[in-house]
């Protein structure tokens, strides 16, 4: 019997975040506008009264998430997670606490009811991220890595700033988010950075219970600074870079999910040219299932509110493989260590239907070679069109001149790769 590797158990429900496997993330506010990054106001230290422009001129007028539902689901992606409010403050929802919002710029709407409808309307879990940062509240006091960092009178204008109020003020708006939406699977915090800013200046313990008992079974990052409290987070979240192996904590594995771009920004960001190929962003989120995790790949619309066409783009491409290969990914995970991986392969187990996935990354002359796997595979075909790929034994001259070790099971491939962006061999184990 295989034995998959088991995660450490979370005080939020996982199972469906195991199964899925594909999520995607949007970043969107106020930095669309000047499109150049969501940090803008951090990295070029704009003021208030001139960044204060995005906001009166906030009109995302071809706002439509249903569109942006079904390019999500047609990618084959199964939650979404949304940023509800970034690092600049604004917010996209009618929140009853602040006058910083969507409901207050041209656009005059609430963003996130209709987009969590949408979502919803896919099939699709529903994500809320929420910043812990607010560069633009009064009372969120100057720090190093504040917006004003470098302001002349900073000592001054933090006399008057009073952390623990706006602590009150996220609580809040917290509070607000989980009770106006109905049911909220995941909610992704961002970010505490000690010694700046860490969990005594969220009230972390005080909105982990209370972001847990208004949504019971919220999954519930691993980013307000309580990874050494019990319950204190449910998922790993490497930012921007693949893990080689597993994601462990104290040697133990956890459930994990690495959030990336299609290019070197989360916002929209007009003039960045660095996009990922199709190609490149299939093999990450194989990468991702074949070490245990999920994938949450990032959009960020325009200043009107449309996925631009390099994003969709991206996501029709995912979508066109995902349509053909979905069953290696969602309800998978790593594969036992019994099953070696093959030169410029993945591998992909699903532990239900006891089926293993060879993902081919580089097409190999005519044959795939899996160790140990003799007489152990009932059934093999390629995934894309289920067309049968032989299997057999080494010969005895294979075992003497090429290295073969007599278990050793060969798959037959076609000279010619298939046309998909990456191949995938199912295996139907005995």
């Amino acid at each position: 019997m295989a034995e998959v590797i088991q995660p450490r158990l979370t005080v939020g429900d996982t199972s469906w975040f195991q199964r899925d496997r594909f999520g995607l993330f949007i970043h969107w506010g106020l930095y669309a506008l000047p499109a150049r990054h969501e940090w803008v106001k951090q990295i070029e230290q704009i003021p208030d009264e001139v960044y204060d422009r995005y906001f009166r001129h906030f009109d995302p007028d071809l706002y439509d998430p249903s569109i942006w539902a079904e390019a999500a689901s047609g990618a084959g992606m199964r939650y979404f997670v949304i940023t509800t409010k970034h690092h600049e403050g604004f917010c996209l929802w009618d929140s009853g606490l602040t006058d910083y919002k969507a409901t207050n710029t041209p656009c005059g709407r609430d963003l996130i009811a209709p987009m969590v409808e949408a979502f919803r309307g896919r099939e699709m879990k529903v994500g809320f991220y929420h910043s812990l940062i607010d560069w633009h509240h009064p009372d969120f006091v100057i720090d190093d890595v504040h917006a004003m960092r470098n302001h002349p009178d900073r000592a001054k204008l933090n006399e008057s700033r009073n952390q623990s109020h706006y602590a009150d003020y996220l609580h809040g708006q917290v509070r607000e988010l989980l009770t106006k939406y109905g049911k909220v699977d995941v909610l992704f915090y961002d970010f505490s950075y000690p010694p700046h800013k860490g969990r005594k200046d969220w009230d972390s313990e005080m909105l982990l219970k209370m972001t847990r008992e208004l949504q019971p079974g919220i999954v519930v990052n691993d980013r307000l600074d309580l990874m050494d409290v019990e319950g204190g987070w449910d998922v790993k979240t490497p930012e921007q870079f693949m893990p080689r192996d597993w994601v462990c904590v104290d040697g133990q594995p956890v459930v994990w999910e690495t959030c990336q771009t299609f290019s070197g920004s989360w916002g929209y960001h007009r003039d960045e040219a660095t996009w990922k190929s199709v190609e490149q962003l299939v093999q990450m989120l194989i990468g991702c299932v074949s070490r245990g995790g999920n994938l949450l790949l990032n959009v960020g619309p325009t200043g009107r509110g449309e996925f631009d066409e390099r994003a969709l783009d991206r996501l029709a491409g995912m979508g066109e493989w995902m349509k053909r290969h979905s069953r290696s990914i969602h309800g998978c995970t790593q594969a036992p260590k019994e099953f070696r991986c093959p030169e410029d392969c993945r591998l992909t187990y699903n532990p239900e239907t006891k089926r293993l996935y060879v993902h081919v990354l580089t097409w190999p002359f005519v044959q795939v070679h899996l160790d140990a796997l003799a007489g152990k595979v009932e059934y093999a075909q390629l995934l894309n069109d289920a067309s049968e790929v032989r299997m057999s034994e080494p010969a005895g001259h294979q075992t003497e001149l090429g290295g073969f070790a007599s278990d050793t099971l060969t798959l037959q491939l076609p000279v010619v790769k298939p046309n998909v962006t990456v191949p995938v061999v199912e295996l139907f184990l005995k």
